[in-house]
Parts: structure tokens; sequence; C-alpha cells
């Protein structure tokens, strides 16, 4: 069985095989779809090829797989021989890689499966997007403050009366080029968005762990769809720690000899986007009456808030595992809001309203209120269950240890009590 790496860049693959225990350079082949093809020809049925993880690894993996052993995307991250290398080269770079490889040492990524693929592809586009929207606002917001023009008096200065607001505003005619300029990139941008989300929303209406996610009260369209395709395959996590250590919400852990183990900040090694939408969906979700607004003042009152949200997060984090793994919608959750957000997911995605059907009837407001003053109780009962464990006494000694020590103690023991001390007075 040969060795093979591939050191991937833009115009061209360099290629190093190892057989016969030496590693020799093969050369270079085109970065295309014709060369590559060509090349996997060539290959043996029980060759294995490693590959960097960059941004055409996957394609390129897909067209290898047929026709070998196995295909191993490396995390070059981890690869500390070549991150930290002294003499980096696209030969010295293909040579490690395939020591690696041929030696068993080479970290590998998930790779995830097509639908998986368009999920992420579409979220960092639409995300994307959504900051050159910001960023047009705000020249927007600035030009008014270079004017002296003030706060605008409503809530949304890009809705009908913004917009009729700073059309009647005095602004000087490069000033008013700006601001029309950025007016019409956000009109741009919101059409592009809408028409990503609308994609979005016929994803998630087919996939059940999105509509499953989002039966958690705050957890929106983008917020469970970013968390599936960060996660991908729910199973390849056998527990749900690992997946916050995937996520990247675990805590670092120092400890060298004697001394405790300290644990600092959060490791921040996996996804940015999942973090900061999972951080997101804490700050609606503590809003809301329920377990999770309860866990989270109880961590305020001890941390402060910023912590107290990180930790609201990594809840969220294990909450999602459990229902995905178990297959269940959240036991706390509102079923009319679910099912408003099932209906809003169908108009976004193109479903025609219903007509003769309101939403705000008297029916619709009683089942709402209803459904609070359950999570009202949901959230008492959470507090006082902890009240309860915190006030209950710590066992020391040998009966805290779970096992023989911490069974009723024997008959020769009790029998020693009762004669050393006298029976209390009625």
């Amino acid at each position: 069985m040969r060795s093979i790496a591939l050191d991937i860049h833009r115009d061209f693959c360099e290629v190093a095989i190892k057989e016969g225990g030496e590693v020799r350079l093969r050369g270079r082949i085109k970065t295309s779809t014709e060369e590559l093809e060509l090349f996997a020809r060539s290959l043996a049925p029980d060759d294995q090829v490693a590959l960097e993880a960059t941004g055409p690894a996957d394609r390129i993996a897909r067209i290898l797989e047929p026709h070998v052993a196995r295909v191993v995307v490396a995390n070059t991250r981890k690869v500390r021989a070549i991150a930290e290398s002294k003499v980096k080269t696209d030969k010295v770079d293909a040579q490690t890689l395939c020591e690696l490889l041929d030696a068993g040492f080479l970290p590998a990524v998930w790779r995830p499966d097509e639908p998986t693929r368009a999920l992420r592809a579409l979220l960092g586009r639409r995300e994307r997007m959504v900051r050159s929207r910001t960023r047009a606002k705000n020249a927007v917001h600035a030009a008014l403050q270079r004017n002296l023009k003030g706060r605008p008096p409503m809530s949304d200065a890009f809705g009908v009366a913004g917009r009729r607001w700073l059309a009647g505003l005095e602004l000087p005619a490069h000033e008013r080029r700006i601001v029309e300029s950025c007016l019409r990139e956000v009109d741009f941008l919101s059409s592009e968005i809408g028409s990503l989300e609308r994609e979005l929303a016929r994803l998630a209406l087919s996939s059940e762990a999105i509509r499953r996610l989002m039966s958690v009260p705050g957890v929106s369209l983008v917020s469970a769809a970013t968390f599936v395709a960060v996660a991908g395959d729910i199973g390849r996590f056998s527990s749900p720690k690992k997946l916050v250590g995937y996520v990247g919400l675990d805590p670092k852990v120092r400890q060298s000899g004697e001394a405790p183990a300290r644990h600092g900040r959060i490791s921040k090694q996996g996804s940015a986007a999942a973090r900061h939408m999972l951080c997101e969906a804490a700050w609606i979700v503590v809003r809301s009456p329920g377990p999770l607004r309860a866990f989270y003042g109880r961590v305020r009152a001890r941390r402060g808030a910023q912590i107290a949200l990180v930790a609201t997060a990594r809840k969220l984090c294990v909450l999602f595992w459990h229902l995905l793994t178990r297959e269940e919608e959240y036991a706390f959750g509102r079923p009319s809001l679910h099912r408003h957000k099932l209906r809003r997911l169908e108009l976004i995605a193109g479903d025609p309203p219903r007509r003769g059907r309101r939403s705000g009837s008297a029916a619709s407001k009683r089942e709402q209120h209803h459904e609070r003053e359950l999570s009202e109780q949901f959230e008492a009962a959470y507090r006082r269950l902890v009240d309860d464990w915190q006030a209950k006494p710590k066992r020391s000694g040998a009966g805290a240890t779970p096992g023989r020590a911490s069974l009723k103690a024997s008959r020769k023991s009790q029998a020693a009590r009762q004669g050393s001390a006298p029976k209390p007075a009625l």
C-alpha cells in the first residue's frame, strides 16, 4: 500500500508518494477536474491519499475516493510539523503530509454530506450579506451624526416612516448622495437576503432536526440551521460534553505536578459562527419564562451577566444534543409558538396565505396566556429544586463515598453507639 499526499493550491497540486520506505516527489498536477480524474485513474485500489483541509479539498476528495482505499482530509492546524516548520515550502509540506499519513499520525477532519455542505454555504453567504447591510446602515447613521441630525424619532430608520423622515431632512448635496446610495444598497441586500432565507426555509421544512430545535422558545430558523450545519451528524458525538468541546464552549484546563487544576476561559476552538449563534439565541431564551431563564438568573447572581450568558449558551448546546439524540421536542416548550414558527417558515418558503384564519383570535390568545403561565410554573419549580439542592447538607467522610462505605452502619457499630449515648428524653 502506498501513501500519497497532495499539497493543494489554486492552480496546481504538489504530489509526494511514499513507497518502499522512501518518500519521493512526483511533480505537480493541474488543479482541474480533468487532470485530477486522470491522476485518480493512475492510482491503485489499496493506496491512501492525504489532502490539506482547504477550499477545494472536499471536491478533490470526492474525485479520488472511488479509486483508492481511503482519502484523509487533514486538519493542518493540528499538524505541528507543518504549522511550525522553519522551512515551509510546497514540497516540504507534501513530504511531511506523506510521512504522517504513512505513520498513522495524521489528524483528520469530518467531511459533511451534500445537504450539510449546501446549508453551510447558504448560511455563510447570508452572514456576509447581513454584515454588508449593517455597514450600509451604519454609514447612513454616520452621515446623520456628521450633520447633527440627532437620533431618528422612530425605532427603524429604514422602514416606511423612517424613509419619509430621511427624505425630509436638509442635508448637503454630497451627503444626500451618500445617504441615497446607502439606501439603494440596503434595498438590494435585503432582497438578496430574502431570497436566501426563502431557500433556507425550504431546507428547514424538509429537515426534522431543524424543526425539532425550533421547538425551544427563542431559537429561530437561522439559529437552528446554523447549529445543524456545524454539528452535522449528531451521532458522531457520544456525549454532550464532546459536542460542547467541538463548538468551543468548554473551559480551558491547566494542571501540572501536584498543583490543582485551574479552569479558565472558554477554549474557542470550534466554529465561531456556532458560538455566536448560541449566544444570540441565549439572549432571547433568557427573556422568556422557563427553566433556562432561572438557570441564567442563578449563574448571573454569582458570576455576572456575561459569564451567565455563555453558561446558558453551553446549556443550550447540551439541550440540543439531547433533543437530536432522543428525537424529541423540547418538553418545556410552547406549542402555539412552535406552530407559529413553522407557519412562518411555510410563508417564507412561498406557501400561499390562508384566508379566513386569524392567528390573533381570542382562543389563540387564551392558549398563549395558558402556555406562559405553565412556563412560569416550570421556572418556579426549577428554582425550588435548586434551592432545595443547595440547602441540603453535604455529607463528608466515608459516608459521602458511594458504595459499601455509604450503606447503613453494621449492627456492631450501631450497638456501640446505642450503648455509649443515652436515649433522648421524650
